[in-house]
């Protein structure tokens, strides 16, 4: 992926704005979104979907670092798979109940000076392969984000994979089976429009 989407902290959550400033703000992240994406241009931009924006869907996870350093080969949609380590687990509370997510770290990207602090979240949930991607969906963070074993997990950022919008042109990592979450995500992009159309 040639440009990823960083997970920021928005001021509208450290500030304690009101909710509406935080819609307004993520509003304006996800038009920038479509604006600069890479993959779906022109007149198919139309066909990018978003769940309303909900400030519920925005928690805050407790980082746990992990032991195991050990690089694997994460599966993929095509037939290069891609290294990455898990990094820690991000343990955190949506609607009432705790949730646990793996947070990964690239071989490949650990190399490259913009992206070397670049910390990949992947993840499927009951919505993927109905209102969602089957394969699942993406959040970017940076090690920066965590702060005092705490990191913000913006799910209204989730976003589609490239395998989503072209099939067979891309190897987009898959999320491992410990980051299936027993519970609905709605929020982030939804699928691709168009390809229900074809």
């Amino acid at each position: 992926m040639k440009k990823l989407f960083t997970c920021v902290l928005l001021p509208a959550f450290i500030c304690g704005h009101s909710q509406d400033s935080y819609k307004d703000s993520m509003n304006s992240y996800l038009a920038n979104y479509v604006e600069k994406h890479e993959v779906v241009t022109g007149d198919d931009k139309q066909f990018l979907s978003f769940f309303p924006v909900d400030a519920d869907y925005r928690v805050v996870a407790n980082f746990k670092r992990t032991n195991n350093f050990n690089w694997f080969a994460m599966e993929t949609s095509g037939p290069i798979k891609k290294t990455f380590r898990v990094y820690g687990t991000l343990r955190f509370m949506l609607h009432d109940t705790v949730l646990t997510l793996n947070v990964y770290q690239s071989q490949s990207l650990m190399n490259t000076e913009e992206y070397q602090h670049h910390l990949f979240l992947p993840f499927s949930d009951l919505t993927s392969g109905d209102e969602t991607y089957a394969a699942g969906r993406y959040i970017d963070l940076v090690i920066e984000d965590i702060v005092d074993n705490k990191v913000i997990i913006d799910f209204n950022k989730a976003y589609n994979p490239y395998c989503a919008y072209v099939k067979g042109k891309y190897n987009c990592p898959l999320p491992p089976r410990e980051n299936e979450l027993p519970v609905a995500i709605l929020a982030g992009e939804k699928a691709f429009a168009k390809s229900h159309q074809e």
